[in-house]
């Protein structure tokens, strides 16, 4: 069996200024996220819309703020309310540790409405060149939760070839890496297929939906190869919480394909 290495969570440190390597994937995954967005802006069909570098550049200002409230909000309200109901002022702690996902999705929606409204475009159009840029900022983020050795998965077959003792458990059996599993899933393997999906011009809302959708059923797929969280355990019909949260995900984005298909989202039809 292969034994998580134990890294230590400082990557650098200046006498007492200490850079973690969580902040450093944060970093990375907006410098991807700037970088393929800048790509996408050149497009000919967001170019005709009048896409350029400083619009990539307001719209990621708004993002940052987006991923890391609503990141922190998700994780008080979808993973430990009662905690920090008790300690509130814990909740701004963010040094500490405590993002989740599906808060910080929620933050940057409401992020780039407002970059929407302010600028005078329609969420989707906004959502469709945002959406392929984003699953490798979630890849950059699980290889900071396997430096951690956090979020480690369920027991595994011992005799499973990358099976992993994660010491920080408290426990010496094996068990799945389901960071690289998310890693491989939810990054990669998505940021490939909305890429691809992507490149041609889509349907007002199709690239967003379709994000969503890849998204919930790769998370979905993921999680039961993850250990739940020990505070909350499985919940109803031995899913996740995760996974709950994933259901209402991939209900809303083929929903929003299948009205993106319809043109629902299009000039003279339905606005986002």
């Amino acid at each position: 069996m292969l034994v998580h290495p134990q890294f230590s969570p400082v990557a650098i440190s200046l006498g007492p200024l200490q850079v973690h390597w969580y902040g450093l994937t944060y970093l990375a995954a907006f410098g991807l996220f700037y970088y393929l967005a800048c790509m996408r802006a050149r497009r000919p069909h967001y170019a005709q819309q009048g896409w350029q570098r400083q619009n990539i550049e307001d719209m990621l200002f708004y993002g940052v703020l987006g991923v890391i409230l609503g990141g922190r909000l998700g994780y008080v309200l979808f993973y430990k309310f009662e905690y920090y109901l008790t300690h509130p002022l814990e909740v701004f702690a963010v040094w500490e540790g405590g993002m989740a996902f599906h808060g910080g999705l929620l933050g940057v929606i409401v992020a780039m409405w407002l970059y929407a409204r302010r600028h005078g475009r329609t969420f989707f159009s906004v959502a469709d060149l945002v959406a392929p840029c984003v699953p490798v900022g979630l890849a950059a983020g699980r290889i900071g939760n396997f430096i951690n050795g956090e979020l480690w998965g369920r027991f595994a077959d011992p005799s499973l070839p990358w099976a992993m003792v994660f010491p920080q458990s408290g426990s010496d059996l094996a068990r799945h890496p389901s960071q690289l599993y998310q890693f491989g899933l939810e990054g990669i393997a998505l940021f490939l297929l909305l890429w691809w999906y992507g490149r041609q011009p889509r349907a007002l809302g199709a690239v967003s939906g379709l994000f969503l959708v890849g998204y919930g059923v790769f998370r979905f797929v993921a999680e039961y190869f993850r250990e739940p969280d020990s505070y909350l355990g499985l919940l109803a019909l031995n899913m996740s919480m995760g996974q709950w949260l994933c259901v209402p995900m991939v209900l809303a984005g083929a929903l929003i394909w299948f009205l993106a298909q319809k043109n629902a989202f299009q000039p003279g039809g339905r606005k986002a």
